[in-house]
């Protein structure tokens, strides 16, 4: 097992601290945990604003307009739920360089339930002006995403999961283009792009695939905002059919974002593994992906239909 996301946030926090003395780290109630290696090596450049993700973000706006460099972090529910004009009027619009950081996005905040769920985070976030958006597969890629999002000029959003993921790296460097996305297994049958925790159940429907004679290509889709279309292009002109799996809802995510560009550029065959229009609800998180169908079955049965109808 490598690193866990937390160990690697940590390290990579006081690794960027260490380099540049106007980086800051504001916090809200419920995260301390997250962030404890920081705070102990930093103890003077973490501030804890309690909950109110409102004062939060237009604090850390503040910092940025007088030369710091903060992240913002807490739960996705509350921050984007709770604390979304603040994001898109006093960090967006003028482009401060804020780096926004959630725990428990998607279903991972399982028994907590519908409120603490947010199924919307990244469709609302990638629509913000200038706004970059990441989703980390495990702890390995979580850091370089992380580096990558503080050296940006503008606003950034990481979605992290409230669980730690298995690994899909396995301690070999990651390519070094972080933006783009990383092609974790070969195949010109079907593309299967997906991010987050949905890039380990595309790689387990790649294997089952295999056994039905279908080669699938897998991209792990770690940038929504900017897009990796020329990975997604390249990879879609050998399949000539693409699935996009995500862990957020149907509306306005990776999979519209994958759709909108495949659709002016190389219309194929396209099916998607998401959140169609439902709430979240209290279950554990395993249990919540199953039943929303966020599971390798799930995709298997899409890359199959997809497959029957390619482009060739």
């Amino acid at each position: 097992m490598a690193d866990t996301i937390k160990d690697v946030l940590c390290r990579s926090l006081v690794g960027l601290a260490e380099e540049d003395d106007n980086m800051v780290v504001l916090k809200a109630d419920g995260v301390s945990p997250w962030l404890s290696g920081f705070e102990k090596v930093f103890p003077d450049r973490c501030f804890n604003l309690g909950m109110a993700e409102l004062d939060l973000v237009s604090t850390a706006a503040g910092m940025a307009s007088a030369g710091k460099k903060p992240w913002v972090f807490s739960t996705a529910s509350r921050l984007v739920g709770r604390a979304y004009d603040a994001l898109r009027t006093a960090v967006a619009l003028p482009g401060l360089p804020v780096k926004v950081v959630t725990f428990y996005g998607g279903v991972s905040a399982g028994e907590d339930g519908a409120v603490s769920q947010i199924l919307e985070d990244l469709s609302l976030m990638r629509s913000l002006p200038g706004m970059s958006v990441w989703v980390p597969c495990d702890g390995l890629s979580c850091g370089p995403i992380l580096k990558e999002a503080y050296k940006s000029d503008g606003p950034a959003y990481v979605r992290l999961s409230a669980t730690d993921m298995p690994d899909v790296y396995d301690g070999q460097s990651l390519q070094a283009e972080v933006l783009g996305a990383v092609s974790l297994r070969a195949g010109d049958g079907v593309t299967l792009c997906a991010c987050g925790i949905m890039v380990h159940e595309a790689l387990r429907a790649a294997s089952i695939l295999a056994q039905q004679d279908i080669t699938a290509e897998v991209l792990d889709c770690r940038s929504l905002s900017p897009l990796p279309e020329r990975a997604i292009l390249d990879s879609v002109h050998r399949t000539g059919c693409c699935v996009v799996a995500e862990e957020h809802s149907s509306r306005g995510g990776l999979g519209e974002a994958v759709a909108s560009m495949l659709c002016k550029n190389y219309p194929v065959s396209c099916r998607f593994v998401s959140i169609e229009g439902r709430p979240g609800q209290s279950g554990s998180p395993r249990d919540l992906l199953e039943y929303y169908g966020l599971t390798y079955q799930q995709i298997v049965g899409a890359a199959v239909e997809a497959w029957t109808m390619r482009r060739r």
